[in-house]
């Protein structure tokens, strides 16, 4: 996984009108759980957190709150239901230890069998929740499509990941290949030409 750094200071107050007010000023009011069953609440700047929330890589954080250094993953966002704006952030803090459950993104390799039949691909799910220590964590998970026929799909209990448990269903379907009306047109041509 990626590392970025991120610097933030402890808030006194807390609650709605103390979390608007620092909204006002172009902070992110944050939590961070995990410390010996304590939290700890803490304010960033919002452009310090674009390149974490706006990205599809899943990030380990390195927060340094008020000079104490922290380990964590980003674990909730909170946006605003009109605007999108980002309104707070849960980090959770990590060790070489303890496993966490993390959403990852998938990545499908090569071309499907059935695409080159004239078919569509379909990604069904962009992320796949595993847990592992974080260490063991790639940055996407990677599967190979290639031998993928037209009309099948695979599911997420016929992968497997070295060193990770996938904890998402394993009835959910991850990708799929959909006949097109080319593809359907081309079977129905072969197969006039068949009964001839």
């Amino acid at each position: 996984m990626k590392q970025i750094s991120v610097s933030g200071k402890k808030r006194e107050a807390t609650g709605k009108k103390a979390s608007k007010l620092l909204r006002k000023e172009g902070l992110i009011p944050c939590n961070l759980y995990g410390i010996a069953n304590e939290s700890i609440s803490f304010a960033v700047a919002a452009t310090d957190l674009r390149k974490v929330v706006y990205s599809p890589n899943v990030y380990v954080v390195d927060l340094t709150i008020d000079g104490e250094k922290h380990l964590a993953v980003m674990q909730e966002l909170q946006f605003h239901p009109v605007t999108d704006a980002l309104v707070h952030i849960d980090f959770l803090e990590v060790t070489a230890e303890k496993p966490i459950v993390i959403g990852i993104p998938v990545k499908l390799n090569g071309l499907a069998q059935g695409v080159r039949d004239g078919g569509k691909i379909n990604l069904a799910v962009r992320k796949l929740n595993v847990k592992a220590v974080y260490t063991n964590i790639p940055e996407t998970l990677e599967i190979d499509v290639t031998n993928l026929q037209l009309g099948k799909s695979i599911k997420v209990g016929q992968l497997h990941f070295e060193g990770l448990d996938i904890v998402t269903s394993p009835d959910v379907v991850v990708c799929s290949v959909k006949a097109t009306r080319a593809s359907r047109s081309a079977a129905a041509a072969t197969d006039d030409s068949a009964d001839q």
